[in-house]
């Protein structure tokens, strides 16, 4: 588990314009910052990759050069994930994609359940995956996710990206993710609330990207 918060950065600055009431209703600006973290997220998420040395040619000479031996397959859960996943298409700019739309029931009192709606992706057999959720609450969205991915084959491994992560929303994934993954996170916050919403976290970070839903 890698968390972005546990070294001072311009990662820490971001998520704090992110986390501020005073700041986070310019929603350009939260979608820009969204992105900014997908891209720092990526660059990090780059190092564990594997790479092999290329020869090429500059106006004076040749050199060597590393490159990745391969491109992954970047997810998103939609909607909030959107200017997220974006970070990451900046840097992993040949990889390929794939959409999933799961969202929280709550028409039964004091009752959460996850329902999966869209979902479009490659074949992810043998590959390298980057599953991006800004917001790693109960967990059961990825959980939910992971399996809806597995039925497009089965991947290398799993990097799943989070901006901020509850506890509970960390154990969960412990407990019903069974194959290869890394959790990769920008902090981890303190737990939910009685509604499911991670504290102190930042609110809605689909209605302050994109507006309030019905």
């Amino acid at each position: 588990m890698f968390i972005l918060s546990d070294t001072p950065s311009l990662a820490t600055n971001f998520l704090r314009e992110m986390r501020d009431i005073r700041i986070q209703n310019d929603r350009m600006r939260f979608r820009r910052n969204l992105e900014r973290m997908g891209e720092i997220m990526a660059y990090e998420v780059s190092k564990s990759f594997e790479y092999a040395s290329q020869e090429i040619e500059t106006p004076l000479t040749s050199v060597s050069a590393l490159v990745p031996t391969e491109q992954p397959v970047i997810i998103s859960v939609m909607r909030a994930s959107l200017p997220f996943y974006n970070g990451f298409l900046n840097y992993f700019d040949q990889a390929d994609s794939g959409f999933i739309g799961a969202f929280r029931d709550e028409s039964e009192p004091g009752e959460i359940t996850i329902q999966m709606g869209y979902h479009a992706s490659p074949s992810v057999e043998g590959r390298v995956l980057v599953l991006a959720d800004p917001m790693l609450a109960t967990g059961k969205s990825l959980v939910e996710s992971i399996q809806a991915i597995l039925s497009h084959g089965t991947p290398k491994h799993i990097h799943i990206a989070a901006i901020i992560a509850a506890p509970e929303g960390i154990k969960y994934l412990k407990e019903n993710i069974t194959c290869s993954y890394s959790l990769w996170l920008g902090a981890i916050d303190e737990k939910l609330n009685h509604q499911s919403y991670i504290v102190p976290g930042l609110g809605d970070a689909g209605d302050l990207a994109f507006g309030p839903k019905l």
